[in-house]
């Protein structure tokens, strides 16, 4: 069926819309997660007071667009006076909490709003994702990528919460788009819009730093293969990365314009105490007192704290062991098992597709610098011994020859190669959506290999083919629309599903808070006038249980627990105290293996385990 642009945008309107109110709806019942607590009392801070003491290891951008929707609530109090915001250094969990559950502030309120602008930036990632795709490739693609998008639980999950990794993902995705325009064009107005889409995506996150060398790595090949002038490409990577930075000191400065320079300073010397690079820490403490170098100051500063928290890993659990250096097959599991395993099936067919593809053989006489590879087609060839000779073109030439003629999807390969090889030796590993950044890439590379390999099937097995495709896509969208509202949750049937997920992993993956107002209307239900709680996440517990709620930690004694009762405990803590700690971890652990012997009550959204102690 050939698919015209208005049917094509009218489809493509449809699943858009389909992204907004599946998360609209889907995240107003969700608790504040763990990173939005210090994010979004950050971003209005930083609106308010322009002064960015707090949460300096992320880039403002997106702390900033899901703040703004809170200026026009009018019962908003800022809590200027307390030590967390007057003495401590970053102090953002504990601002955090005081901000949107001590003041009487309209919490529930302030998060909804708050997490609005994350679902347009949402969108706005699918719309690229569409438009660049349809330019590249045509309408079929475009709407099978933005299918693979539209249902992907990972996007659908992150996308609604106040959070830095859809934004990175948006960034990276966009400026690559525009970068690649002013390559293969560069006018002035394509190389504005490739400066100011980099600046914007480094404003996002700073593992999008990688766009740098990226981006150079780019260039490089596009001068190598010879489809542009070297030194007008030259100019126009400079260009880019000029205009992105000219863009990001002005947002700093904005940022820092009520941050007292000694204070600033202070700050620095003690958030980069423990760097491996000491004359770093100089030069920032130096240049934050100085008012044209403050705003690149607190820039650097976060992305150094990124590197340093990087390096020094975060404790967790997986597959049974808890570990603070992480292990090297931590994201290919996860990823393996928090994405859909139609995709999966899709993924690999598209692969063994393009390895075939590029079989290609040519007899020409200009390839004759090639291998020669004999194969026995009978005496009817006319060569001796019943054989022919097949000329394969000289790989490095062939490769050329693709990469001039497929640059962008060179340059997606490119990126998640890149990515991936990053991700897999860093220490610190807490979530799928760290991959985020890569999944654009591999939706519109999966999706032009599966068009292909359509367009080019025989008539007779065409619809056979096509059954099988149906059934694959279908599967993916009802294994993502099961789990509605509960996408944190999601795991595909390789582990059994989201009930199986606390057994592989937990975090972010699983387990970021999310699930603490349904616990509250749990305990309503049953009518419980007392529950213990050990509670990961953002949310405050007492704002939400009041009365009812009783503090438990895992680290006090089992005996001390009174019986009787019930008891909740949140995935992460839970497995946390229950895992097998790797060679050299020299934490505490096993403190909740004597729940060994109990069996959860209930589970409140894959999140919560509930048990009654007798």
């Amino acid at each position: 069926m050939k698919l015209n642009n208005r049917l094509t945008n009218i489809l493509a309107g449809i699943l858009l819309t389909f992204v907004f109110l599946v998360s609209l709806f889907s995240m107003k019942d969700d608790s504040l997660t763990m990173d939005e607590l210090a994010h979004l009392p950050a971003g209005y801070s930083y609106l308010t007071q322009k002064d960015m003491r707090l949460n300096p290891e992320h880039p403002p951008l997106i702390k900033d667009l899901a703040a703004l929707p809170l200026l026009f609530i009018k019962e908003i109090k800022f809590p200027s006076e307390i030590k967390d915001w007057k003495e401590d250094i970053n102090g953002q969990w504990g601002f955090g909490n005081y901000f949107l559950f001590k003041t009487g502030n309209p919490a529930d309120k302030m998060i909804f709003w708050g997490r609005i602008p994350m679902i347009l930036i949402l969108i706005l990632l699918g719309f690229y994702i569409f438009k660049w795709t349809r330019e590249l490739f045509g309408n079929k693609v475009a709407l099978l990528s933005l299918f693979l998008f539209s249902f992907s639980p990972t996007f659908l999950a992150h996308g609604r919460l106040v959070t830095t990794d859809v934004g990175a993902a948006a960034g990276v995705f966009i400026a690559t788009y525009y970068f690649i325009k002013a390559l293969q064009n560069p006018s002035k107005r394509n190389i504005v819009f490739a400066g100011i889409s980099f600046g914007l995506a480094e404003l996002c996150k700073f593992s999008v730093i990688l766009l740098i060398p990226f981006f150079a790595f780019l260039a490089f090949i596009w001068c190598l293969i010879r489809l542009g002038d070297s030194k007008k490409t030259l100019v126009v990577l400079i260009l880019v990365l000029v205009i992105g930075y000219i863009l990001i000191w002005p947002v700093y400065q904005y940022h820092v314009l009520n941050y007292p320079p000694e204070r600033q300073a202070r700050d620095t010397e003690f958030l980069l105490a423990s760097t491996p690079f000491p004359f770093l820490r100089k030069i920032l403490v130096w240049a934050s007192t100085k008012p044209v170098f403050r705003p690149l100051a607190e820039y650097f500063l976060g992305l150094a704290l990124v590197f340093q928290r990087a390096a020094g890993g975060n404790t967790t659990y997986f597959l049974g062991e808890i570990s603070n250096l992480g292990w090297k097959n931590y994201f290919p599991v996860v990823y393996s098992i928090k994405e859909p395993l139609a995709f999966h099936i899709l993924t690999l067919i598209a692969l063994l597709y393009a390895a075939w593809s590029m079989n290609i053989r040519s007899s020409s006489p200009s390839a004759t610098l090639g291998w020669l590879i004999k194969r026995p087609r009978g005496p009817a060839e006319g060569w001796e011994g019943g054989g022919r000779v097949v000329v394969w073109t000289n790989p490095l030439q062939r490769a050329k020859d693709w990469i001039k003629s497929h640059f962008p999807e060179f340059a997606m390969l490119i990126f998640i190669s890149l990515y991936w090889i990053v991700s897999l030796n860093s220490n610190l590993n807490i979530g799928v959506r760290h991959l985020l950044p890569v999944f654009p890439f591999t939706f519109v590379l999966v999706s032009t290999a599966i068009t292909h390999l359509l367009k080019g099937l025989k008539p007779g097995v065409k619809p056979y083919i096509y059954i099988v495709f149906g059934i694959l896509i279908f599967w993916q969208a009802i294994s993502v629309l099961s789990i509605y509202p509960h996408f944190l949750a999601y795991a595909n049937e390789i582990v059994g599903g989201p009930d199986n997920l606390y057994i592989y992993t937990v975090d972010s993956n699983l387990d970021w808070g999310q699930d603490l107002k349904r616990l509250k209307k749990w305990v309503d239900e049953k009518g419980i006038d007392k529950i213990y709680v050990d509670y990961f996440g953002g949310a405050d517990v007492k704002y939400y249980l009041s009365e009812k709620f009783e503090s438990w930690h895992g680290t006090r004694d089992p005996k001390e627990f009174p019986k009787g009762n019930y008891l909740a405990v949140s995935a992460t803590f839970l497995q946390g105290g229950c895992g097998e700690p790797v060679s050299g971890f020299d934490q505490p652990y096993g403190c909740y293996r004597w729940l060994d012997k109990y069996k959860p009550v209930t589970k409140i959204g894959d999140s919560i385990f509930v048990y009654y102690i007798p």
